[in-house]
């Protein structure tokens, strides 16, 4: 009798985290401070979890999002969501270089970033894909580190694309 053999592979990927907002370049101070101003706009009375998003466009231009809740939640949208939506629907044709995202409770104070849910990860990745350029992921809480992600395949390995809906 034959026994099988399992293959096993590590899927690993590289996060740089950064002490301060000033140690990352100008162009991403500037996104990450727009993600926090964002977040401050959240519609979130029933988690009192805000979360604000800012996409940074090839031509420099960045998008808003944030978190917006209603009274059948869980049903509302998420803030990375929102703003990459928005910049799919008004600039289709414009590379997206960036996404910041920064997350905060009103109960507490997030002092870690909080990743994106899966639906805001498969959706970055989509446009990701689409593009076939990396998109970048800061994350950050309240206060604390900032993490780096250089692509959203980092956060979303073994990826589903429209690859999976054609015929081989």
């Amino acid at each position: 009798m034959l026994k099988s053999v399992c293959l096993k592979k590590k899927i690993s990927f590289e996060l740089s985290i950064y002490d301060a907002i000033d140690e990352l370049p100008r162009e991403y101070q500037k996104l990450l401070d727009s993600a926090v101003k964002s977040r401050k706009k959240a519609y979130a009375p029933y988690s009192n979890f805000q979360v604000g998003a800012a996409v940074l466009l090839g031509n420099g231009e960045i998008i808003l999002g944030n978190n917006q809740e209603n009274a059948s939640y869980p049903s509302g949208l998420c803030a990375e969501r929102v703003a990459i939506f928005c910049a799919g629907a008004n600039h289709p044709n414009e590379v997206v270089k960036a996404i910041a995202i920064s997350a905060n409770s009103k109960d507490y104070e997030m002092k870690i970033p909080a990743g994106p849910c899966g639906n805001c990860r498969q959706a970055m990745m989509e446009y990701e894909h689409r593009q076939k350029s990396p998109i970048a992921i800061l994350m950050r809480g309240k206060k604390g580190p900032i993490y780096k992600c250089d692509a959203v395949v980092d956060l979303l390995p073994l990826t589903f694309n429209n690859s999976f809906l054609r015929d081989s």
